[in-house]
Order: C-alpha cells, then sequence, then structure tokens
C-alpha cells in the first residue's frame, strides 16, 4: 500500500522594494547547501506553521485581520485561528531568517527603529528566538508591538506532491520592507541573499546562476508582469 507524507502548512514571504527610478526588486535567499530540504536552492523566507502561531494570545497581538477574514482570504476549510496562523509564521519566519519585523506599535503607528538600542535589542531577540529561549510572543508583549498581518497580502498557493518524502502546503505572501529595517545578508538559514528585479532573477535561473523551484520561478514570473509595486498590491489587496 502506497503512504504519503502529510504536508505541512507552511508560509513564505516575498520582501519587496522600490527600485528607483521605476520597478521594483524582490528578496532572495539561498540555502546553505548542507540543509536537507531545498539545500543550495534560491527561495523566498518562510517555513512551517508552528502550534504557537495558532495560540490565542499571539492572534490576538494581530492587526489588520481578523481569524475569520484569514479563512475568507485563504478560500479555506481551515479553522479561523489556523488560517490567521499563517500569517503569523510568515511574519516570524521572516524575522528569525533575515531580521525584518512587520510590526506596529500597540497604538497601530509605525515602529521608529531609530530609536536608540532597538536594533541591537531585536537582533539579540532574533538570536533567542532561534535558540528557543524566548517565544515570538514574549518578544512581542516584551517590545510593545504587534504582528502586521494587515501587511501582508496574500498571494498564491502551492503544495509540494505526493510523490516527495518532505512536503509542505504554502500559502506565499506579499510585503513591502518596513522603513528603517534592512534584511540580513546572512544568518543561520541564509548562505547569500541578493535584492533582484523579476526578470533579472529569471534571467538569472535560466543561465543556471540562481537555482530554484517551480513555485519561486513562477512567483517571479507573476511579478514580471508587474511595473511598479502600486500596481502589484492593487491586484493583490489584503482583503
Amino acid at each position: 500500500m502506497n503512504t504519503h507524507a502529510k504536508a505541512r502548512h507552511a508560509a513564505t514571504v516575498v520582501l519587496l522594494r522600490p527600485q528607483h527610478p521605476e520597478g521594483f526588486e524582490v528578496f532572495l535567499t539561498r540555502r546553505p547547501r548542507a540543509m536537507d530540504f531545498l539545500g543550495g536552492a534560491y527561495v523566498f523566507p518562510g517555513g512551517s506553521v508552528r502550534d504557537e502561531d495558532c495560540a490565542e494570545g499571539i492572534l490576538k497581538r494581530c492587526r489588520g485581520l481578523s481569524p475569520q477574514d484569514a479563512r475568507t482570504i485563504l478560500r479555506t476549510e481551515l479553522s479561523p485561528e489556523l488560517s490567521l496562523a499563517h500569517w503569523v509564521a510568515g511574519i516570524r519566519e521572516l524575522f528569525e531568517e533575515v531580521g525584518v519585523l512587520l510590526c506596529v506599535a500597540e497604538s497601530g503607528a509605525p515602529v521608529d527603529t531609530n530609536q536608540d538600542g532597538l536594533r541591537e535589542r531585536w537582533s539579540g531577540k532574533r538570536l533567542q528566538l532561534i535558540d528557543g529561549s524566548l517565544a515570538f510572543l514574549a518578544l512581542l508583549e516584551s517590545e510593545g508591538i504587534l504582528c502586521d498581518a494587515g501587511g501582508l497580502r496574500y498571494f498564491s498557493h502551492w503544495r509540494t506532491p505526493e510523490e516527495f518524502a518532505t512536503r509542505f502546503d504554502t500559502r506565499f505572501y506579499l510585503a513591502a520592507l518596513p522603513a528603517g529595517q534592512e534584511p540580513l545578508s546572512t544568518s543561520e538559514e541564509v548562505a547569500h541573499s541578493l535584492w533582484v528585479t523579476p526578470d533579472e532573477a529569471l534571467r538569472l535561473c535560466e543561465s543556471g546562476r540562481l537555482p530554484m523551484i517551480f513555485p519561486t520561478f513562477s512567483a517571479l514570473r507573476t511579478l514580471a508582469d508587474f511595473d511598479s509595486l502600486e500596481r502589484l498590491f492593487e491586484e493583490y489587496r489584503v482583503g
């Protein structure tokens, strides 16, 4: 009898920034070659949805989207809580992998990342998240911030084919790079990274210089059809 591995829920964030004088760039990261899954491939930051991402406390610290809204956007039979947890997972994974935190103050105002000591404090807490000595909810509470769920726009849905031993059921999201923040060029899960236009990323992939799996290539192919972030975000609204 054939048995197939169950696909794990996951979230991926396509981080974007304007390119001057026109157009935009995407942020791609290369996974270390030693990694069992997609080692050496260029991907967008992301990872599995964890049980903690569904917890009541952390869902209450999401701004801009309710659990039921999340379920409606995903058009899924998943529970409202698990639906919104995909947004939480994307935000958490983006911070863990490249140090970009999509958040707002509890008042709803943008967070001033230039305030004294904030960047150093966040850097230390990112490392604590990775080693398991700090929970994401505890980080949000200690910093007095909320997940900016409204800043993530649902983009696409991909599921690893059944013949693969490791499978993911992944939602892709679009997000603009927050003002005052820059992603890490390397980290524990990132061997190399680059900002690149979708068109150039596709050319580099076709030349063999940017190895990637089909969902990444397909996302870039779709993004290449837009000439500005404004038009892209108009097409992919939050709700």
